[in-house]
């Protein structure tokens, strides 16, 4: 091993033996989309689109274009593999949308 004969030097040895165990932590605390918890109905932000986990519970007569058919699998805005029963969504970040469900934002997938 090299003698460190700078200041320079040193502080180079210090940053990096100090900033490798933290970058290390943090790479091994990756979120998988698995682990993040399901979007309840009582959540302010889904209360405010009128999500429901199962879009034949939605109040017609407050979302008129509300259709049957129209579920979180089915929306553009709903991110995952078909089939999940649950799944994250851009408008919910950090939850999962069952994939049965219904919100206002519903953009039907082209």
């Amino acid at each position: 091993m090299t003698p460190i004969t700078s200041r320079r030097g040193f502080l180079k040895t210090v940053t990096v033996a100090a900033v490798t165990p933290l970058a290390a932590g943090l790479i091994s605390k990756v979120a998988h989309s698995a682990d993040l918890p399901h979007l309840e109905e009582a959540d302010a932000t889904a209360a405010a689109l009128g999500y429901k986990q199962d879009s034949s519970k939605v109040d017609a007569a407050k979302y008129p274009a509300h259709k049957p058919t129209q579920v979180c699998s089915g929306c553009s805005l709903a991110q995952g593999a078909a089939g999940d029963a649950w799944r994250p969504c851009s408008i919910f970040p950090g939850k999962m949308v069952n994939s049965k469900g219904w919100c206002a934002a519903f953009a039907a997938k082209a």
